[in-house]
């Protein structure tokens, strides 16, 4: 078994996995309580969210469409190749259909979708008449607001201008492209299909049809990447000139192929190191901040903030509700965390029989509400004291006053500021190791929780 060239001492290793590297498994925080404290025995509490009076709030959606034509090495979403057309066409109608038995639940009475977003697998697999297929039938279950925002997940090898055409007529604002690295190598390393030529090819097409908002999402810290690699791979972008750039730090969870072949030891290099990808990860923003973009997140940079906000984060971390359709896929509505059922057959069957198909979930306390929404706003960089306050009635500063001593103690939180301007805000540093950081703000009976 091949050991990581540097080990990184700073990183604890994922709670209750049976890890023999801190470079191995899931620290990447998408909720709270971590998924392995949802449970079946709790999912009815899915129904009580979704049969209270609507609330006056905005409401987003999520489709998973779980085919592509190759599953990358590191993917570690539902997802499969191969799938024929009649079985594509049959899951749609099952996304839509079960949109639809939302539609009818009472607190949903009257609401519009502030934002929607679709990804996979490989959305971009769809044909044409597929694509219009599920948007406008989740348009017709659930109505859009005129300002959404739509966002496709497209890949470089499947963009056509027939499917590009389709997504523009259908209302999609946003086309999020998943580049990952402009090395066609260390592409094909990491089980990827496309090369760099894909890439410039797609993203002509998709300006051409005129979308003015395309994110590119890269990955730092993939098997056999170097510094000059990286840096190549952060020039060919902003030569580009994408509205936004995603940049997500490499990890490895223990049901993907990239863990696999580190476990029997068939990697062509070793694996990246923490720090390492935190010093790429420093450079490419400090690059895009140059070229005045302005860093959102700790995955992101934006050319223009009053324009590209990402709502799906906007409203998700602030606490909003998010419906998950489709297999697999996470919703948080009414304060309930909830996944449906990941078995494609099992997910068909409920929808068909009428019943939502919800797996697992987690009704959240008061306490562990706050957690969350701490959580995930510390991955902006900042957290609005004064606004958190107004809406959770209590002060952060007060409420996570330890751990946030430790982090001013580590260098990793900024002074913090009083008054109608009082944030807690983290460093440069403190934000590139976010997903590090936000256990220490867990519940203790969470502390060693797993994520997955």
């Amino acid at each position: 078994m091949p050991q990581p060239a540097q080990q990184h001492t700073d990183v604890a290793p994922v709670r209750g996995a049976p890890s023999l590297s801190p470079l191995i498994g899931n620290y990447f925080v998408a909720a709270y309580p971590p998924f392995s404290c949802w449970t079946p025995d709790q999912a009815p509490d899915a129904d009580v969210a979704l049969n209270a009076p609507a609330p006056d709030a905005p409401v987003g959606i999520y489709a998973h469409i779980p085919f592509c034509e190759r599953k990358c090495d590191y993917c570690y979403y539902l997802s499969r190749a191969g799938a024929k057309s009649d079985e594509v066409n049959a899951y749609l109608e099952t996304v839509v259909a079960e949109l639809a038995l939302y539609a009818r639940r009472p607190a949903m009475d009257g609401r519009k979708a502030t934002y929607v977003y679709v990804g996979g697998g490989t959305p971009s697999t769809l044909n044409p008449d597929q694509i219009r297929f599920l948007l406008d039938g989740m348009k017709g279950a659930v109505a859009w607001e005129r300002d959404a925002e739509v966002t496709f997940e497209v890949a470089p090898k499947t963009a056509r201008r027939a499917k590009l055409e389709a997504l523009s007529a259908c209302g999609v604002t946003r086309i999020s492209m998943g580049v990952q690295s402009f090395d066609d190598a260390l592409l094909r390393m990491n089980g990827r299909i496309h090369l760099a030529a894909d890439v410039e090819r797609a993203y002509g097409l998709i300006r051409e049809e005129g979308f003015d908002w395309v994110n590119l999402d890269l990955m730092v810290g993939l098997v056999g990447e170097t510094e000059e690699s990286w840096r190549r791979s952060v020039d060919r972008t902003m030569e580009l000139a994408p509205d936004s750039v995603t940049i997500y730090q490499t990890e490895v969870p223990y049901n993907t192929q990239l863990y696999r072949d580190w476990k029997d030891d068939r990697l062509p290099s070793g694996l990246i190191p923490w720090e390492i990808k935190r010093e790429r990860l420093a450079y490419a923003f400090g690059r895009l901040e140059a070229a005045g973009h302005s860093v959102a997140s700790a995955y992101a940079a934006v050319r223009d903030p009053s324009r590209h906000l990402f709502q799906y984060q906007q409203h998700l971390w602030r606490g909003g509700d998010m419906l998950g359709l489709g297999a697999s896929s996470f919703s948080y509505f009414g304060g309930v965390h909830y996944q449906n059922d990941a078995r494609t057959d099992a997910y068909a069957n409920s929808v068909r029989d009428g019943a939502l198909p919800i797996y697992r979930a987690r009704r959240l306390s008061r306490d562990e509400r706050i957690v969350r929404e701490f959580a995930l706003q510390l991955k902006w960089g900042r957290v609005d004291a004064a606004a958190f306050r107004r809406r959770n009635h209590v002060d952060v500063r007060d409420v996570f006053a330890e751990p946030l001593r430790g982090l001013a103690a580590a260098g990793l939180l900024a002074a913090p500021t009083d008054g109608e301007d009082a944030e807690v805000a983290l460093t440069r540093e403190g934000l590139l190791r976010v997903d590090e950081l936000i256990p220490r703000f867990y519940l203790p009976e969470h502390q060693e929780a797993r994520y997955w």
